[in-house]
């Protein structure tokens, strides 16, 4: 019988379900580079969108990237694994049972993944809804005994040219209206920013061109202001942009999350999420603006809602003019002036 190559490998592998976005990637970092640290010799192999193998090779803690993508936020129907069955499966993907039974399939030799009463055969701890995104999959890993830092973000600098250093860099767009503060008050917060002397760019992901050129034009910044559209820009492009920036406005988003693993300032605008699940550690780079109802529910909302949310409406455009200005300069701008 012939044998593989990868079937002679004696090297073991590891392989992590995060069939999510560029924000789920980013707050998987701190439970990734866990994994990484203690599985020496290990193969870590991440089932994510293949758009995102960019951006996951960028973090440093990834060897290959496994392309998996179901519609919103599914599980999907199946992995493209071959060979031996993984020696270690961890699932960052959900709470089951779907991409428990997912990973289930490929037999791997220990499965780490939350409780869930459908399936008993499976050890974790229980599941909860209230619980911020990093410490949800740090705290699945400490209980299994693997220590877990969820303030362990960052990933490295990018080594290419900012297209605009020190620009404010404007992000209107979102996967959700619900989540998508209004495009006249992006304008508007975009135009004052440059007649205050910001050089301001609007970036935009795939589809998202003319709400980027609306804005744009608005601010007065013409379409030498807008930065992607047509398709996603390059992430080595985008992360460099975001790392040599004034700062990030921008809405519960992809970029926010760039914004926090650079440490880059940001101003992140929230409305049917509350920031403590997605938002940014409290530091003093980082201003969240929300305006919750009276009481202290964590999804008033519908993050995936077809309008826009009632809390994220209730932000000015002079409360994000103002918090912009508010924040403190970037040490690595500080050091360029």
């Amino acid at each position: 019988m012939r044998v593989s190559a990868e079937m002679r490998s004696e090297r073991p592998r590891a392989l992590v379900l995060r069939a999510l976005g560029l924000g789920d990637l980013l707050t998987a970092v701190p439970a990734l580079r866990a994994l990484r640290r203690s599985l020496p010799g290990y193969e870590v192999v991440l089932a994510a969108p293949e758009r995102l193998a960019a951006a996951t090779a960028a973090t440093g803690l990834v060897d290959r990237l496994l392309p998996a993508h179901a519609a919103g936020r599914s599980v999907p129907a199946e992995l493209a694994w071959t060979g031996p069955p993984p020696d270690l499966a961890v699932d960052l993907h959900g709470n089951g049972p779907p991409s428990h039974l997912l990973l289930q399939r490929l037999r791997p030799r220990r499965l780490l993944a939350y409780a869930h009463p459908e399936l008993p055969g499976i050890p974790g701890p229980a599941w909860r809804a209230d619980e911020h995104e990093r410490d949800r999959w740090c705290r699945l890993l400490r209980w299994y005994g693997i220590p877990a830092d969820p303030d362990d973000l960052r990933i490295p600098r990018p080594v290419a040219p900012s297209p605009a250093p020190g620009a404010v860099v404007v992000h209107p767009g979102a996967d959700a209206a619900a989540r998508r503060w209004p495009k006249e008050r992006f304008a508007a917060v975009a135009g004052a920013l440059r007649r205050s002397g910001h050089e301001v760019v609007v970036t935009a992901g795939a589809g998202e061109e003319a709400l980027a050129r609306y804005v744009a034009a608005e601010a007065g910044l013409g379409p030498s202001g807008v930065l992607g559209g047509p398709a996603d820009v390059p992430f080595d492009r985008l992360a460099a942009l975001v790392a040599w920036a004034r700062c990030v406005v921008v809405g519960d988003t992809g970029l926010a999350h760039l914004a926090t693993a650079l440490r880059t300032p940001s101003v992140v605008l929230f409305g049917p999420v509350a920031p403590r699940l997605w938002g940014p550690p409290a530091r003093p780079w980082h201003r969240v603006l929300w305006h919750p109802d009276g009481n202290d529910a964590a999804r008033p909302g519908d993050a995936h809602g077809r309008v826009e949310d009632e809390r994220l409406l209730r932000i000015t455009v002079g409360e994000v003019v103002d918090a912009v200005r508010d924040l403190p300069v970037p040490r690595i701008l500080e050091g360029a002036r």
